[in-house]
């Protein structure tokens, strides 16, 4: 967290190298942050990229007192991600949803400023947590018809009422927020309760889905659908985690472009996923799917193509590596092959 008025005061990895006089390939090796006493990162514990307090670290450095940083919350106080999802009460994927209502994009901070890790005040959260969803009056919308609020907004929406009722039904999601009940309501209503059981399993793995199910208040009824919802969501992040390391391996080398990997769902259940690389490396992207591993793509704008249950084939398109899985490593060395 960045506290109000200390945004200037904000260092990165970066930052901290060139104070130290190292590269920072060497900060990430030596880690000299984790000594002992060395001011904590204002960063939280889940941010991917570390940031720091300038003042804290030079006074550190100096061998002087480390000046405190404020307690006490402000409503110009900066947050991440993963602070926005405590500060509202959902998780992380979901705050991934609500960032592109319009009430939080337009109040985005980037630290640092050029391709830095999204931030917003405090403030803007707390009237957007105030904005509730209002009870509908007429009993929802009908099997095909459109839906009453935009489409990127339903699950963050669903995500609300969950909150204030573990219990909620598909009627009265479909009535609260005007939205067909089939598929829309008990399509959403699965995914965020899906979600927030994988969340629990993945804080305690001895944990069974029935039991993630129960603490959280989900009806009996739903029980079958969450946990099925669960295994899916589980699937997905450590496809994700996968895939993530293996395109900050591919940005790191110049060969990508520094992407934060989202997967699609395929027919079947299948996972994709695609990472764009950078000018000049012969082809617009690769593509990961998880039956057949990577392979490159024809076109940037659509690098996964229209799904077909077969391994694609064809002018343009090369398989990458071995297994579905191959380390980064593999990947550079075949890119490296077509260059």
């Amino acid at each position: 967290m960045i506290r109000a008025g200390r945004l200037k005061y904000v260092q990165t990895a970066d930052g901290l190298a060139a104070q130290l006089g190292m590269a920072p390939g060497t900060l990430k090796n030596k880690r000299p942050y984790a000594q002992e006493g060395h001011p904590a990162p204002i960063s939280s514990k889940s941010a991917r990229a570390l940031l720091w307090d300038s003042e804290q670290t030079k006074a550190f450095y100096a061998g002087k007192p480390i000046p405190p940083l404020p307690e006490t919350d402000d409503d110009e106080d900066l947050l991440d991600r993963h602070e926005a999802a405590v500060e509202f009460g959902v998780t992380t994927p979901t705050w991934h949803k609500y960032k592109y209502d319009p009430r939080l994009a337009e109040h985005v901070v980037l630290v640092p400023a050029e391709g830095g890790t999204e931030h917003w005040p405090r403030r803007v959260l707390r009237a957007f947590k105030a904005s509730r969803p209002g009870r509908g009056a007429g009993g929802g919308r009908g099997t095909g018809s459109g839906d009453a609020i935009p489409r990127d907004l339903i699950l963050p929406r669903i995500a609300e009422l969950l909150d204030a009722n573990p219990a909620v039904t598909l009627a009265e999601v479909s009535d609260t927020l005007g939205i067909a009940m089939f598929p829309t309501a008990q399509e959403g209503l699965l995914r965020i309760r899906g979600q927030r059981i994988a969340d629990l399993i993945e804080a305690e793995p001895d944990l069974e889905a029935d039991q993630a199910a129960e603490r959280l208040g989900y009806p009996k009824i739903t029980r079958r659908g969450t946990a099925a919802a669960a295994k899916a969501e589980l699937h997905a992040r450590s496809a994700v985690r996968y895939l993530q390391h293996a395109a900050d391996v591919l940005a790191q080398a110049g060969v990508a472009e520094p992407v934060q990997v989202e997967v699609r769902h395929l027919a079947g259940g299948h996972l994709a996923a695609a990472v764009p690389l950078t000018a000049g490396q012969g082809v617009p992207a690769l593509v990961w799917d998880e039956r057949y591993g990577w392979r490159t793509a024809t076109g940037r704008r659509h690098p996964i193509g229209k799904e077909t249950g077969t391994r694609p084939e064809g002018e343009g398109i090369r398989h990458l590596a071995t297994g579905t899985h191959p380390e980064p490593e593999e990947l550079l060395g075949e890119l490296g092959a077509e260059r």
